[in-house]
């Protein structure tokens, strides 16, 4: 079933961070993608995170943390969830559009890149569909993709 979507990247705060630690993917997903507290807790000691809630309407869906490093450029999705509740209704891929057009944006973005663990149920396929292309490259146990935007 299609669901109405209204998805917005939504900047955290003091009013809305609670409802970001309250999302979690499911059970078979938990070795993918650490803890949204753990993520906050890590983009309070690296300045190049960014991270934003992902919402339809007013209601928590997900959550996206990249690691921007303008210096170099390099752009690179560092974390990327969707609860459980939320899965399968197209607001991570509305999302995730979102993320590649905020990156495409940035200066001199010419590539996005994005690692992923190569177990069962691996989301590969879903970053795919968005244009992310495996390099070969390997680092710490994760395959790494890139999307290319020249």
């Amino acid at each position: 079933m299609k669901v109405e979507t209204n998805i917005e990247l939504r900047e955290l705060n003091k009013s809305n961070y609670r409802d970001i630690l309250k999302l979690k993917v499911t059970d078979n997903q938990t070795g993918f993608v650490a803890s949204n507290a753990i993520s906050l807790a890590q983009a309070l000691f690296h300045p190049q995170a960014w991270y934003r809630g992902i919402y339809n309407g007013d209601t928590a869906v997900g959550f996206v943390m990249l690691e921007l490093d303008t210096e170099k450029p390099e752009y690179y999705l560092w974390r990327y969830m969707i609860d459980e509740n939320f899965q399968g209704k197209g607001f991570g891929f509305k999302a995730m559009e979102l993320v590649i057009e905020y990156v495409r944006r940035l200066p001199d973005s010419v590539e996005f890149f994005l690692s992923y663990v190569p177990d069962e149920g691996n989301p590969k396929g879903f970053y795919e569909k968005l244009g992310f292309l495996d390099t070969g490259e390997i680092e710490e146990g994760e395959l790494i993709m890139k999307l290319d935007f020249k």
